[in-house]
Order: structure tokens, then sequence, then C-alpha cells
């Protein structure tokens, strides 16, 4: 993937050294399973650490909850000081690759909306440490990224690298920059107004929230490869890196996860999709290039 390291968008907002909290009710964003707000990553990563450790960290996050947001507490940067925490070494190339990503995918969603006659207008993406708040609840660095549909941020701690590297997972760049576009692609998806309709087709259709959870879960692995389409275009990524990208979507696949899990494959309680399932919407997205290429929901909600 070829970029230049710069600045920071301004589109970004740093809270990595503030120290954030709330209490009470799981996240309301769409990114999650079953709309629970847990980001792409976030379920290979806790089931992981839970079969490393011997700790269900999935239990407090599946066991249901309300969307709601708790009372949220900033607390000082450093506990009896106002210096800002050390940053790991190599961070900051981190927080220059993912301002590089954001604004060129949000310019792409620009010039995508213009050209169908829709105004695109920028996500916001949240960096910080540990715990913070969300339109969504309280954001913490085990659930992985994930985008908020309130407050129109996608909010994510660097340490998820650190963990996805040390459980063998990749964390090239263009891996990274996949993980970014798919939960950008949930923000699309807000401002196209396909959530919404989404919510009105599971309270209709209560049996049809999983299946419904998975189109959606999809449609933002599509639109991430809509993305890919445009660098391929203009010679940014080539072939490797979309091999990457690809084998970080079926690393996610719900079948993958139950199998690493050692259970049987049920795609009934499936909520992101088959290993297959989201490597062909990225690859369908990146060869057609449009918003129309993703038609995940088979009519039920046209893109």
């Amino acid at each position: 993937m070829d970029w230049t390291p710069g600045g920071e968008s301004s589109d970004i907002e740093d809270r990595r050294d503030d120290s954030g909290g709330g209490g009470g009710g799981g996240f309301g964003g769409f990114g999650g399973m079953g709309g629970g707000g847990l980001g792409i990553g976030g379920f290979v990563i806790l089931l992981l650490l839970s079969l490393v450790f011997g700790h269900n960290f999935l239990g407090g996050l599946l066991g249901g909850g309300g969307g709601g947001q708790g009372s949220v507490q900033t607390g000082p940067r450093v506990a009896g000081g106002d210096a800002p925490r050390a940053h790991p070494a190599g961070e900051d190339r981190d927080v220059q690759l993912i301002s590089f990503v954001l604004d060129d995918a949000q310019k792409t969603w620009t010039q995508i909306f213009a050209a169908e006659g829709k105004q695109y207008h920028h996500a916001k993406l949240v960096l910080y440490r540990d715990r913070t708040y969300s339109g969504c609840g309280t954001a913490q660095a085990t659930t992985g990224p994930f985008y908020c549909p309130q407050d129109e941020k996608i909010y994510i701690d660097l340490g998820f690298w650190d963990e996805l590297k040390q459980l063998g997972g990749s964390t090239a760049d263009f891996a990274q920059a996949y993980v970014i576009t798919h939960e950008l692609g949930h923000h699309v998806q807000n401002l196209l107004g396909i959530e919404n309709k989404m919510q009105r087709l599971t309270q209709q259709e209560p049996s049809e929230k999983n299946p419904l959870s998975v189109d959606l879960e999809l449609q933002a692995d599509c639109f991430a490869g809509v993305w890919a389409h445009s660098t391929e275009q203009r010679n940014i990524v080539h072939e490797d890196d979309v091999a990457g990208a690809l084998k970080s979507a079926a690393a996610v696949g719900d079948d993958h996860l139950q199998q690493m899990a050692g259970k049987a494959v049920s795609p009934e309680k499936w909520t992101h999709g088959s290993s297959a399932s989201r490597t062909k919407w990225f690859k369908t997205g990146l060869s057609g290039g449009t918003i129309e290429s993703c038609t995940t929901f088979d009519g039920k909600i046209a893109p």
C-alpha cells in the first residue's frame, strides 16, 4: 500500500491522554453482534482471549443490556499530574496511517455521493486508551473498533493492533485500512438510511434479526471494497495488499470463529457472515466500485 506518512486528520478526536469511563449499558451501535456495538475484530479478540486466558471475556457483552449511555467521568491525564502519557513506540505511524485512510476514504465517499446527487458529511474517528465514552455507551478496548450511529463516530483503541499481532493476526497497512473502512461503511449506511430501515425490519420480523445483521455487516465489507476499488484505480493498493485484506475478512467470519471455539458451525447464530461471504462481498465492492454493487439485503433494502 503506497502512502506517505504525514500529519493527523482533522476528523480525528484524540483522547489517548484522557482517562475516561462510564457505567452501565452495552453499546447501541450497529457495528456489533446483533446491533450490540462489538466491532469488526472485537468478537474474535474476546473469543481468543477467553480461550488463551481461561476467562470468559464475552460473558458481559453477550448477556444483553441496554444501549443507553452511562454516566461519564473524565479524570486527569496522568494520576498526580497533567503531563500526557507516553505513547507506545510506532503508535504515531499508526495514527498517520489511520489519518491517511480516513481522509482518503471520506474524500472518495464525498465524490461517490456527489455523483449520485447525494450529500456526504464526514464521520469523526476517536482514538482512546482503555475506555472512553460514546453516544452509544461506554467504549472499552476489549470491544474492538466500532461505529456509533448516535454520534457518527468510529472508536478505536490502538492497543487493538498489538493484541491482534500477539494472537497471530495481520497488522499490515491495508489490513488496518480494511478495518477502518469497514467501520466507515457503517457510517455510509447510516447516511443512506439503511441502518434505520434494517431496524424497522427487525421490529417487524424479530426472527430475521440475525440474518439482517449479517446483511448489514456484509454490506459494510462491500463498502470497504468500494473504497479499495478507488485505490486500485489510483495505484495506491496492489494485488498483494488485497490478498491481505481478504485474509483478514475471512478470519472474522462467523463459521471460522465457531470452529475456533470448538463448536459446530451454526448459521442460524451468525451475525456477521461466513468467511466465504465476507471475502465475496469485499471482492464485490472491489470489482463494482459503486454503492449499487452492494446488494446484500437481496432487495429487502435498496442501497
